[in-house]
């Protein structure tokens, strides 16, 4: 049964830094998650970065035509960030804290995925401010 809301998403943010090349049966997954955000003319933000399942995701989402925007910080970029141009556009911030800051204020929604220590910092952000009714 699909869900009904009364605001319209057009930015989603999907965060999961899980090196999957143990698990190949997560590509498809969120490669299908990201045709279905196209599909759906959705933007994405993600976490930058050239590892883990979001950017499998950005990378369907963009090449379907919709708008990717990465979000990294500047510590982590040569460290996730090393073949080639951002897939989109990318903003370069300076901490973790304005990573989710940024993320906050440029998606409408989230989803995650598996992930490490800092989708698992994410989430529990995200969660606290949206109890706290701050997004």
């Amino acid at each position: 049964m699909a869900a009904s809301s009364s605001k319209q998403f057009k930015n989603i943010c999907v965060l999961s830094g899980f090196h999957y090349e143990k698990y190949k049966e997560f590509v498809q997954a969120v490669v299908d998650l990201g045709r279905v955000i196209a599909e759906r003319k959705l933007h994405l933000v993600y976490g930058g970065g050239e590892r883990g399942l979001s950017r499998l995701v950005s990378e369907a989402v963009f090449t379907r035509g919709s708008q990717v925007l990465g979000i990294i910080p500047k510590p982590m970029k040569p460290l996730v960030c090393m073949s080639g141009p951002p897939i989109g556009e990318e903003l370069v911030v300076s901490s973790m804290q304005q990573r989710i800051s940024e993320m906050m204020n440029h998606a409408d929604a989230f989803i995650f995925l598996l992930g490490d220590l800092a989708t698992f910092e994410a989430l529990i952000t995200f969660a606290s401010w949206a109890h706290l009714n701050i997004h």
